[in-house]
């Protein structure tokens, strides 16, 4: 009997270890091959003196080596410690971590101590015994087990596990968003600081021209038209004035929320907009290479992975559930009686259910299973749809903006050489102050247009660095951190094992 026993134990066992859950394969991927080359697309060689990416991925490179700007160094650091988005996308994975190690106990047996007291009358005309009041005392254990022959508890666990990783996922790419987000936040503050000097010098400039040019009104040597040209680009550049110090303001606030906590008072002197000298020269790689580099087409496929296992869950419910349990103790009608000779009790009773009837709910559930995988599916393809996207806009931006910028600083050269000849034909007599204005007007925009481009390439840059899945390590060279990596902060900090991952 001890050996049907042990061999039924054992075929339990194993059945346990079974899923009902269809054999997942990965989908293939919707997009071409090979990211676009040519025309716009190729990368441009890096200028004479500036830094190479040297061949290596994105992923590879730290982001203490791509931004080289040490106040940005110190608000990204800053930031990866108090940003409260990334702290909600820790405490999420954490949870997730906690749920999944929920799922997975139901694999094991429960096992409970319990004591109790019953008390109980019973009418005398119905009592078998002159005494109507009976007392039963009980302790001892009480265990339950589900059987999992058809996997439904397992299928339920690599659902949880799938979850948790994919929340871990989330939770990386959170980070390298944040990384991508301080940076980018502090080159529109350079921008803005570029913009408050142009306009700054294009004012003092217009106010001294619309001073010399109230004087000759005044002496009558000046026409009211020229007055009022002049007085024009004054009261523009002071409105731009206006807008753009609101503008850096609220851009500071920005950058404040990102970080976290207040901009420290003792940070490094930080560099101008024209000498971040980023990495330019990134290698793009294969697109498949973005299903190991994106955090969110991984997180993508673990979701899909979870809406797989719960399709063998529920398949599993269309079959019976088998649970054991029992009890062992002792039994006595008073407490002192309990640990007596004679008093021990136990209790066996495994029971067996199997759905004849559920109204349709089983098939159901199943149904959306399957309806939940193919949503999974078309999320997943569109991840790295999207991803093959960002990467390819990055590449067109990156293979035009150096030009356009070289076209841009001669056109403001030419704009302010035409700006000098328009002063001196101007003050020989030769044209109106019209031609003046004009070229001074036209300078300023071109200089406002240079600034936002060179604003523009280097936010590029960082989106590109991003998209290829680059800011999740610190320095190059660094051993790569899981995607659940513990973290180190305030009330947060509680660390999540890594090994919940491989733990099933």
């Amino acid at each position: 009997m001890q050996k049907h026993s042990l061999i039924a134990v054992a075929v339990a066992l194993l059945a346990a270890g079974c899923t009902l859950a269809p054999r997942y394969e990965r989908p293939a991927a919707p997009v071409t091959t090979n990211f676009p080359t040519g025309g716009v697309y190729d990368t441009q060689p890096a200028a004479p003196g500036g830094r190479s990416a040297n061949g290596q991925a994105a992923a590879d490179i730290g982001w203490r080596e791509f931004f080289v700007d040490p106040r940005l160094q110190q608000l990204i650091e800053i930031a990866l410690k108090n940003n409260r988005d990334l702290r909600v996308s820790v405490l999420n994975m954490q949870a997730s971590a906690a749920q999944y190690r929920i799922v997975r106990a139901g694999l094991l047996p429960t096992l409970d101590a319990a004591g109790s007291l019953t008390r109980q009358r019973t009418p005398l005309d119905l009592s078998t015994t002159p005494q109507t009041i009976a007392s039963t005392y009980s302790v001892g254990l009480n265990a339950s087990w589900e059987i999992d022959f058809f996997g439904r508890i397992q299928s339920l666990k690599d659902q949880a596990l799938a979850t948790y990783l994919g929340t871990a996922q989330a939770r990386k790419a959170a980070e390298i968003s944040l990384v991508s987000q301080v940076a980018n936040q502090y080159l529109t503050l350079l921008e803005l600081d570029d913009l408050l000097k142009v306009t700054q010098d294009t004012l003092t400039n217009a106010q001294e021209s619309f001073r010399i040019t109230k004087l000759q009104f005044d002496n009558g040597t000046g026409s009211e038209l020229d007055l009022r040209q002049a007085q024009t680009v004054v009261e523009t550049a002071n409105a731009n004035m206006q807008a753009q110090a609101r503008l850096r303001a609220q851009a500071e606030n920005a950058l404040v929320l990102l970080v976290g906590e207040p901009l420290p008072g003792d940070m490094p002197q930080g560099l101008p907009l024209n000498d971040q000298n980023l990495l330019t020269d990134i290698p793009a790689g294969l697109p498949s290479d973005l299903l190991t580099r994106r955090p969110d087409i991984m997180e993508a496929e673990e979701n899909l992975l979870a809406a797989n296992a719960n399709i063998g869950a529920a398949r599993a419910a269309f079959f019976p559930k088998v649970t054991l349990t029992g009890s062992v103790g002792t039994l006595s009608p008073t407490l002192g009686g309990l640990f007596k000779p004679g008093s021990a009790a136990w209790s066996f009773a495994p029971s067996i259910t199997l759905p004849i009837f559920e109204g349709g709910q089983n098939i159901a559930n199943l149904n959306l299973a399957n309806i939940e995988k193919n949503v999974q599916i078309a999320t997943y393809e569109k991840a790295i749809q999207t991803a093959f996207r960002e990467v390819a806009d990055g590449l067109a931006a990156r293979g035009t903006y150096d030009q356009q910028i070289q076209a841009l600083e001669r056109n403001t050269s030419a704009e302010q050489r035409r700006l000098d000849l328009s002063n001196l034909r101007y003050k020989n007599g030769v044209d109106s102050y019209l031609s003046v204005l004009t070229a001074q007007t036209d300078l300023y925009s071109s200089q406002q247009s240079l600034i936002t481009a060179r604003m523009q390439r280097l936010e590029n840059l960082v989106t590109l660095y991003q998209a290829l899945g680059g800011g999740w390590i610190e320095n190059t060279g660094d051993q790569p951190r899981p995607a659940d990596a513990p973290v180190d902060y305030g009330a947060a900090s509680a660390p999540v094992a890594a090994s919940a991952a491989t733990a099933g």
